[in-house]
């Protein structure tokens, strides 16, 4: 990333680009800010569109061997094209050859094949940025920067309730967080209670609300949650796969803990920030090993039922969260 900001800062561009990887909203920020740079007239008439895996190789190169008109650079931008991980020999072999002077391509994708000869083309003359989910210390730092714009404040640990609601996706941390701003205008301290009121909690974080009940033993909000989440037109078998994952990570935080793993070493081997490591064992703790591995094929028995035809998807789930919550 800093490579690329650099050229941006500099303006000497390279003639190919690749961003990629998880983090969405980091992706199109830097698409946005190399467009501008590339293009600072918002020239349409030399800057081209492609997105989808549908695209036609040939038209890309039949246009980017046209000259720009009346300018000194022509740009391509394609986005989600598929090209880095299934095969594209035409475009590989283009972009090896060398690429005109007044060309500059930007390709925006989600997954690539490091070993591909797209990839390994564009590394050789070109620049190469990947997107990572950013990590829990990242995310409180740009959104205490964002707050203190904005002359705001917030507790250490309602910072972790927030993030908890959102998950480590930088746009739906945007969406929330202006929801949040707007919210509290007049004060500048954010509170449990403002987050409570205007935040929506992903739907993962309900799935591990849902699983908590079920391990407290609180069958009524555990069926609740899930009928939320049905209301949230969540399909079943999407609830089953992520209940069937929360008690697989739970199986694994058991037996972690087990080989006497810290806290600390256990988020990372399971990606999970330290607020969201203690919730989960205390889930893991009130569970035997037997039982959890018991549950895990319980989730695959149910799935195996719902695809043969033997269950309802609807009534698998429910089945599963009141035989667990007794």
């Amino acid at each position: 990333m800093k490579n690329i900001q650099e050229d941006i800062k500099t303006g000497n561009f390279k003639q190919v680009y690749l961003l990629y990887g998880e983090e969405g909203y980091l992706k199109q920020q830097y698409r946005q800010k190399l467009l501008k740079a590339l293009m600072p007239q918002d020239d349409t008439m030399n800057t081209a569109f492609y997105e989808g895996k549908n695209i036609n190789v040939k038209e890309i190169i039949d246009l980017a061997e046209t000259m720009p008109f009346f300018a000194e650079r022509r740009v391509i931008m394609l986005q989600n094209t598929g090209v880095f991980k299934n095969k594209c020999d035409e475009l590989a072999d283009y972009i090896s050859e060398g690429l005109p002077d007044y060309l500059c391509m930007v390709f925006v994708e989600e997954e690539v094949d490091k070993r591909g000869r797209m990839f390994k083309a564009v590394k050789k003359v070109g620049r190469i940025g990947e997107f990572a989910v950013q990590d829990i210390k990242t995310l409180t730092t740009w959104i205490l920067g964002r707050m203190g714009k904005e002359q705001k404040k917030i507790t250490q640990r309602d910072m972790e309730l927030f993030l908890t609601m959102t998950g480590t996706d930088m746009s739906r941390i945007t969406m929330e967080l202006e929801k949040l701003l707007s919210y509290t205008i007049g004060r500048d301290v954010i509170t449990r209670e403002d987050i409570l009121a205007v935040c929506s909690a992903q739907i993962t974080n309900k799935i591990f609300e849902m699983v908590r009940a079920v391990t407290d033993k609180q069958q009524e909000k555990a069926l609740q949650l899930y009928y939320d989440l049905l209301a949230l037109k969540e399909p079943p078998m999407r609830i089953l796969f992520l209940i069937a994952r929360q008690f697989n990570q739970l199986l694994q935080t058991k037996e972690m803990l087990a080989d006497g793993m810290g806290q600390s070493e256990l988020g990372s081997r399971l990606g999970l920030p330290l607020f969201a490591v203690k919730n989960t064992i205390h889930c893991a703790r009130r569970y035997s090993v037997e039982e959890l591995r018991k549950a895990v094929e319980d989730c695959i028995e149910y799935e195996e039922a719902v695809k043969t035809g033997k269950l309802e998807d609807r009534l698998s789930v429910e089945l599963l969260i009141v035989q667990y919550s007794r």
